[in-house]
C-alpha cells in the first residue's frame, strides 16, 4: 500500500527576485517540511515573493525534484517554458536541445510549440543523459520516474509525446515511436457554456470598456484569446461589418462577424483610448494586451455576475457556437466562422446544445403521464358505474 504523505505539496515556478531568476517554492506553512526546505542548498525567504527562493540551476533544479521529491508531490508544470534556458546544462546537453529547437523552427512551428517542444525535451535530456534514445522502453522509464510525478494533464502527456516523435528523427534514432500505443487517449471532456441571459449579464457587469469589448468580442465572435490580442486595427472592416482573423490556429486566415449592437461599443472604444496598431492594446507602450490581464478581468467579472460556472475566455467561444447550433445554423457555417479544420471538432457542439435536448421526451415523464391517464380512466370508468 502506497504510502500517503503528510507534508504539503510543493508548486514550483521561476520568478525574477532583484534581477535574477530563482526557483521559487510555493507550499501551505509546515514547520517540518520548512526545516527540510532550509538545508537546500543557498536557500532564502523572501516577503515580497512570499515564498522559498535559491537560484536557478540545473543542480538546485534536480535537487529539488529529487530530494523533496522523495517526501511529497512536487509540481513544476507553472515553471514558464522560456526559462528553461536559464537552467544551466552541460554544454553537450545545450548542443543537443539548441540543435533540436533549431530543427523545429525550420519545420515552421509555431512559437508556443516551439517552446513548449524544448521545455518538454529539456526535462527529458536532463533525466536520459544521452545524445540518442536507443529503444522505447528508455522513453517509458522517463515517463514512470519523473514526468508522472508532475501529474501532468493528458494534453502535456500527449504534447510529450508528439515532441519525443519529433526529437527520435532529429537524433536519426534507429526506431520510431508509435504514437497510439504510448500516448494516453484524449479526454472527452464536453465544454462549459453559458446561457444566453449569463452572457448578457457578463457584459452588462463589466463597467471597463475595454474589458467590455474584449469579452463581447470573445464571444459574438468566437474568437480564441490569442486570436483577439493579435487584432490589429486594420482587421476592422466597419462597412462590412466583419474582422479578418489573420493566421488562426493552423495558421489559418478568416473572416467572423462583428455584431450590430456591438459597433457603437467598439467606436466609443477606438475613440477612448485611440490604440494605435493593436485592436486591445497595453496603453502605455501600445503593444498587445497580456493573455493573463483578460483571465484576471474576466475572472473579476464572473463574480461580479454570481456565475457559479469555471469560466475561461475559451468558454465563451464554445457558449458563442452551441448558441449559433441552438438557433440553427447549419454546422459547416459554425465549423468555418470557428475555424476548425475538421467537422469532427465541431459537432462536439452538438451534445450541449441545451435546446434540443429539452425537446426529447423523457422516458420517465411518459411513464407518469401514462400512469396519471391510467388513473383518470379508471376513475372515469367508477363514476359511470355509480
Amino acid at each position: 500500500m502506497k504510502k500517503i504523505s503528510t507534508y504539503p505539496p510543493i508548486t514550483v515556478t521561476s520568478k525574477k527576485h532583484r534581477g535574477i531568476q530563482r526557483l521559487c517554492l510555493h507550499f501551505e506553512y509546515h514547520n517540518p517540511l520548512i526545516t527540510l526546505v532550509k538545508k537546500l542548498p543557498n536557500v532564502r525567504w523572501s516577503k515580497q515573493l512570499s515564498c522559498w527562493h535559491l537560484p536557478f540551476t540545473k543542480e538546485n533544479y534536480l535537487v529539488v525534484k529529487e530530494e523533496l521529491g522523495k517526501i511529497t508531490k512536487v509540481n513544476f508544470n507553472h515553471i514558464n517554458p522560456t526559462t528553461t534556458s536559464k537552467i544551466k546544462l552541460k554544454d553537450k546537453e545545450k548542443t543537443i536541445l539548441n540543435g533540436f529547437y533549431m530543427y523545429l523552427k525550420g519545420k515552421r512551428y509555431s512559437a508556443s510549440t516551439l517552446k513548449t517542444y524544448t521545455y518538454l525535451m529539456a526535462d527529458f535530456i536532463l533525466y536520459h543523459q544521452k545524445e540518442t534514445i536507443e529503444n522505447v522502453r528508455e522513453i517509458e522509464q522517463y515517463i514512470e520516474a519523473v514526468f508522472i510525478k508532475k501529474n501532468p494533464s493528458i494534453s502535456t502527456h500527449r504534447q510529450l509525446i508528439s515532441a519525443l516523435k519529433h526529437f527520435l528523427i532529429y537524433t536519426k534514432a534507429n526506431f520510431e515511436l508509435d504514437f497510439k500505443s504510448i500516448a494516453p487517449r484524449k479526454d472527452k471532456k464536453l465544454p462549459s457554456v453559458l446561457s444566453k441571459e449569463e452572457v448578457l449579464r457578463l457584459i452588462q457587469v463589466t463597467k471597463n470598456l475595454k474589458h467590455r469589448v474584449c469579452i463581447a468580442l470573445l464571444y459574438s465572435s468566437g474568437l480564441r484569446i490569442g486570436e483577439l490580442l493579435k487584432l490589429e486595427l486594420k482587421d476592422l472592416d466597419f462597412e462590412r461589418q466583419m474582422l479578418r482573423v489573420n493566421m488562426g490556429k493552423g495558421r489559418k486566415d478568416r473572416y467572423v462577424p462583428i455584431a450590430k449592437s456591438l459597433v457603437p461599443m467598439l467606436h466609443n472604444y477606438l475613440t477612448t483610448y485611440t490604440p494605435q496598431q493593436y485592436l486591445i492594446e497595453n496603453d502605455s507602450k501600445h503593444k498587445p494586451y497580456a493573455a493573463t490581464s483578460v483571465r484576471s478581468f474576466l475572472k473579476r467579472s464572473v463574480e461580479r455576475a454570481g456565475i457559479q460556472k469555471l469560466i475561461t475566455p475559451h468558454t465563451l467561444r464554445h457558449s458563442y457556437a452551441t448558441h449559433l447550433l441552438e438557433s440553427g445554423t447549419d454546422i459547416r457555417y459554425i465549423q468555418a466562422l470557428l475555424g476548425h479544420s475538421k467537422p469532427e471538432t465541431t459537432m462536439v457542439y452538438t451534445h450541449v446544445q441545451s435546446d434540443a435536448i429539452k425537446k426529447i421526451n423523457n422516458p420517465l415523464d411518459s411513464i407518469v403521464a401514462q400512469y396519471k391517464n391510467s388513473k383518470k380512466s379508471a376513475t372515469f370508468i367508477s363514476d359511470n358505474n355509480d
